[in-house]
């Protein structure tokens, strides 16, 4: 079997190919087969996951699995959430990872609440008109750092501290994330999905 990764985001291609791996099927990132991304004008990251994982297997003719994902603070409410990517972009930093760590700390110097929750939800669907995707959720809660700390991950991972390890994401090797991780648990639940809605009924075992 063959699935699309619906993203063109490297730092999560790179860890959701990691995390599938343990399912024996062929997984391709959807630029080696397709030019162009979703829509994405939905405010639940769920309905932005299933734009994506339409849009690649309308353009790919095959299953695609979607990731959408990001940052809840909170102190704003639950914001940035689905706008997590361009977060910086509100404070007049041009976009990038390292612009958004720094629109962060300093949206939050002096305040004490500086807990969050990030959030991954994975879509799969078969085919464009797919009337049962799967779907799989993982939060982790994490506190924002007052400064960056480490050097692995990407995105916020800096500053997302895992209280019950003392460490941000980025001083953690990815194995040691990818168990804790908000993608690590979405990963682990569409993995048994997977297995049990697309692959058993193929198997020449199936029962």
């Amino acid at each position: 079997m063959r699935i699309v990764l619906a993203s063109n985001n490297q730092g999560k291609l790179h860890e959701l190919k990691a995390l599938f791996a343990p399912l024996g099927v062929e997984i391709i990132p959807q630029r080696q087969l397709m030019q162009g991304e979703a829509p994405e004008p939905f405010c639940t990251f769920v309905e932005n996951a299933l734009s994506k994982a339409r849009f690649a297997a309308e353009h790919t003719g095959l299953p695609a699995i979607a990731d959408d994902a990001g940052l809840c603070v909170d102190a704003f409410g639950g914001e940035p959430g689905v706008q997590t990517a361009f977060y910086c972009t509100r404070f007049g930093y041009p976009k990038s990872d390292a612009n958004n760590v720094q629109a962060l700390l300093e949206q939050l110097q002096g305040e004490t609440n500086r807990q969050a929750c990030m959030v991954s939800t994975l879509v799969g669907v078969r085919h464009p008109h797919d009337p049962e995707p799967l779907i799989a959720v993982g939060k982790v809660r994490v506190q924002i750092a007052t400064e960056r700390r480490g050097h692995n991950g990407f995105g916020f991972d800096p500053v997302l501290l895992v209280p019950e390890l003392g460490q941000t994401f980025a001083e953690l090797p990815e194995q040691v994330k990818n168990q804790y991780s908000h993608r690590g648990r979405s990963s682990r639940a569409m993995l048994e999905q997977v297995r049990q809605y697309w692959l058993d009924g193929t198997r020449p075992d199936a029962g």
